[in-house]
């Protein structure tokens, strides 16, 4: 147990002795006792994207309530790893706190940048150094997880080959350039090539609609999701909009579908625009 002995318990204290308590070989739960790192991960993912959803939505109880689950996965983390000697819950507490003071020398030191630019530069010659003590392998993509979400991946891929220049000067350059992926795409359908090959024309544009939202400033990620929720609510209004005619979905047909959708939108406008 890793408590304070002799004072109060904290929050953060009760929550180590439970998964301590859960993971005892002896009087712990036989779920909890088997799991790995491996085995758990799935479920921490599964946290993150609770989280998103919580954060969308605006729900702030129900976003306090996933953040516990999401901290209750790294206590889970921690634990495995302690029973195995390699590191604790402080340890990683440890960790980012000193990660945090090491990237913020003009908070916590006496660094002054001139502007916001030069800052974030810095913040990357910092990351940079860190990556050569930890000795990782000497690849200029090296510290972007290959796990990560191939839309968020592709901005940060591109914002890494941003730093040494290799990047356009403004978003709009990049509108021919997606015109052309598009092109090749038509080219590729219309020549009968594999599916492989239309699979790796069609990556290339979804790659050059991503490097014109972080030329925006836009995370590609989030910018995708709340898409799919617009869609999704908007279907759904479909659907209410056509049971209210005595049509269901299975019966409608696409021009019933797209006037329902055009009336969704309309709603959508007329709640949004100010009175």
């Amino acid at each position: 147990m890793q408590g304070k002995t002799g004072s109060a318990r904290t929050p953060v204290d009760e929550l180590l002795m439970i998964m301590a308590r859960l993971r005892d070989p002896q009087q712990g739960c036989p779920w909890d006792i088997k799991q790995t790192w491996q085995t758990i991960l799935p479920h921490t993912l599964e946290e993150v994207y609770e989280v998103a959803d919580a954060v969308d939505r605006q729900d702030a109880p129900a976003l306090c309530d996933e953040l516990g689950d999401l901290l209750f996965q790294i206590v889970f983390m921690a634990q495995i790893a302690q029973e195995q000697g390699l590191f604790g819950f402080n340890d990683v507490v440890a960790g980012i706190s000193a990660k945090m003071i090491r990237r913020h020398p003009h908070v916590f030191g006496d660094t002054v940048f001139s502007d916001e630019r030069s800052q974030k530069q810095a913040w990357e010659s910092i990351k940079q150094d860190e990556r050569s003590a930890k000795s990782e392998p000497d690849n200029f993509f090296a510290g972007i997880p290959t796990a990560m979400p191939a839309l968020r991946r592709s901005q940060k891929v591109q914002q890494r080959a941003a730093r040494v220049g290799f990047d356009w000067d403004n978003w709009e350059q990049v509108i021919p350039k997606i015109h052309e992926e598009l092109d090749e795409v038509r080219d590729a359908v219309a020549q009968g090539e594999s599916s492989a090959r239309i699979e790796e024309e069609v990556g290339d544009v979804l790659m050059g609609a991503t490097n014109m939202a972080r030329l925006l400033g836009v995370n590609a990620e989030n910018a995708l999701r709340l898409s799919n929720h617009k869609f999704e609510r908007r279907f759904l209004r479909v659907e209410a909009l056509l049971q209210a005619q005595g049509i269901s979905l299975e019966d409608a047909n696409l021009e019933q579908m797209e006037n329902a959708w055009n009336l969704a939108k309309q709603e959508e406008r007329q709640v949004a625009a100010p009175e």
